[in-house]
């Protein structure tokens, strides 16, 4: 293998390696006590009840949640582009 050969097979196994991690890191379940959620409820809760109330729900995958999180922007983008 020649230097240009070699060094985009070392970039793919890396941008492998970011991606796997960052799966990896989405599909691992929430391991806070309770009382981690209650005080992220608490602290959600200038946000609104929903989105306190989503720290308490069952334990999700930040993939959830993130996946929760558009849902919610999505329907704020069409409640404040609605025609009045």
């Amino acid at each position: 293998m020649n230097a240009p050969n070699l060094r985009n097979f070392l970039v793919l196994v890396v941008v492998i390696l970011i991606l796997a991690a960052a799966y990896a890191a989405f599909i691992q379940t929430d391991h806070r006590t309770a009382t981690e959620k209650v005080g992220d409820a608490i602290h959600e809760l200038p946000q609104g009840v929903g989105k306190a109330t989503d720290e308490l729900g069952d334990d999700r995958t930040p993939g959830q949640k993130l996946g929760d999180d558009l849902r919610h922007a999505g329907d704020k983008v069409k409640e404040n582009s609605a025609p009045q």
